[in-house]
């Protein structure tokens, strides 16, 4: 998350929930083929009730990676926030070379398939969903709030970025005893993002 924003959902202690129609990719529960007129009329539908009832919260196995820092956390000036699930609540993304072939109903399981489906080139994000239900929007975002569940484990702090320690104990309050808060650094051997083990860099 850019520095704002996950400063913001440290306060707050939520995350902002992604309806689907707010994805950044366009083939977004759309990994299917739809030569079919008729079949791609449903399938919108299908993806328009489900966005307004229903949101993903998206994450990846690995922090570690520099690309996703670049893209979702500012260039690396912003943060990434490490959570414990519970295992039921995570399904992994599956990635696919090429479109689904198009199924003979358009089912549960299915609808289910094409919601953890994405292009192969999306896999350097390891990603993996929670796929929620809406509640009472605030000012127009839906969020979800952090709870045993969904418990906060981890700040760490892009190698770019100017939050300070100070920043980030005051954002977490009284959970700063249970969550491991560190700055990354960009590792020397390899193309990788790794703690920074010198705390004393770290202001």
């Amino acid at each position: 998350m850019n520095e704002e924003y996950g400063l913001k959902a440290l306060r707050d202690r939520r995350l902002k929930i992604s309806r689907i129609h707010e994805l950044n990719d366009p083939f977004e529960f759309l990994g299917v083929e739809l030569s079919d007129r008729e079949f791609r009329k449903a399938l919108k539908r299908t993806k328009d009730q489900l966005s307004d009832g229903r949101g993903l919260l998206c994450f990846s196995k690995d922090w570690r990676n520099p690309v996703l820092w670049s893209h979702y956390a500012d260039k690396h000036r912003g943060l990434c926030l490490g959570f414990d699930f519970r295992v039921d609540l995570l399904k992994r993304v599956t990635y696919v070379d090429s479109r689904l072939p198009k199924p003979k109903e358009l089912d549960e399981a299915f609808v289910k398939k094409l919601l953890f489906t994405k292009f192969a080139h999306w896999s350097y994000e390891a990603e993996y969903r929670v796929y929620v239900t809406l509640d009472t929007p605030i000012e127009g975002i839906y969020y979800k709030e952090f709870s045993n569940e969904f418990l906060l484990r981890q700040v760490i702090v892009g190698t770019e970025s100017k939050i300070t320690r100070a920043q980030v104990a005051a954002a977490l309050g009284s959970s700063t005893d249970s969550v491991e808060a560190f700055k990354a650094r960009a590792a020397f051997k390899s193309f990788g993002i790794v703690r920074q083990k010198n705390e004393l860099l770290w202001g």
